[in-house]
């Protein structure tokens, strides 16, 4: 145990067009930096004309080189390939602010994930437009607002105030459509849990929709938010089968699992730093 207390946790995330020696050079930097790779992951959309992409995780002994200077000195490297990158401590949790509504069992799975050491990070707030998860959420000796959102008044410099404390939020059946303007001031990631198997089934009432057209599978499926309503880089879906037997009633119940399970999935990877978003898409380590 006190020899990890001397060791500091890295990982790096890269991104740039594919060109031979890309691997080599960040083995070689961490190697001059006195690292040991953890583990690496890597994919190219195509070897010749490609994109790249790669996460690696590294120790370093503590005392030797902090996040700063590493990222000081890693800047040659990723000019000379032309990359987008950046060099995360895993020390350092990440901030998450969640948006709920009424559904609240999105909202339980991520609070015991929490609680539980699983889900690493730090969450400064719950904001709902339902003041019944107050006790819910003191329960984790969290702060909690209630904000009286609707469509005619959503509220959004109040919520776009309590934003500004996070890194990135998570809107855990969250039912109201957040402005392009919320998204412009706010520019950070919002993940999103939509309660059907996108591309299908987009906007409102999802497992109606699945049943009128009587499908097989139902889904769904947790995403980055955009401007354009349901139609963000996907990180994460879930899929059960269902059969003519299944009513609305149990579509929403099989449902629900489903979208505690994308949602946790796409929350746990993004705080690990597994997700990198590739124009309409993500690369999922």
């Amino acid at each position: 145990m006190a020899k990890n207390k001397d060791i500091h946790n890295f990982i790096l995330l890269f991104q740039s067009e594919d060109r031979p020696g890309i691997v080599a050079k960040i083995s070689d930097f961490i190697f001059r930096h006195k690292g040991n790779i953890i583990s690496a992951d890597q994919y190219t959309t195509d070897s010749e004309k490609g994109n790249f992409f790669m996460r690696v995780e590294f120790n370093i002994d503590k005392g030797l080189y902090n996040k700063d200077a590493l990222c000081k000195e890693f800047i040659p490297i990723s000019r000379s390939f032309n990359g987008r990158w950046n060099i995360h401590d895993k020390k350092d949790f990440l901030r998450m602010g969640i948006f709920v509504s009424k559904p609240g069992h999105c909202l339980n799975d991520l609070l015991y994930l929490y609680a539980t050491g699983e889900l690493r990070a730090v969450i400064p707030f719950v904001a709902s437009t339902y003041e019944e998860h107050r006790n819910l959420v003191q329960q984790y000796e969290l702060p909690y607002h209630f904000i009286a959102a609707n469509k005619k008044d959503r509220k959004e410099q109040q919520l776009l105030y309590l934003a500004n404390t996070c890194d990135f939020l998570v809107l855990a059946r969250y039912m109201l459509v957040l402005s392009k303007s919320f998204l412009r001031k706010f520019s950070k990631d919002i993940i999103n849990i939509h309660h059907g198997f996108l591309p299908s089934f987009k906007g409102a009432n999802p497992y109606q929709q699945a049943l009128d057209k009587g499908v097989k599978v139902i889904g769904s499926t947790a995403h980055f938010v955009t401007e354009k309503l349901d139609e963000g880089p996907i990180i994460s879906q879930q899929v059960e089968g269902v059969s003519h037997n299944d009513d609305l009633a149990a579509l929403v119940q099989k449902g629900k699992n489903l979208e505690k399970r994308a949602l946790a999935d796409a929350v746990l990877k993004y705080v690990d730093y597994r997700v990198i978003r590739d124009n309409n898409k993500t690369i999922v380590f």
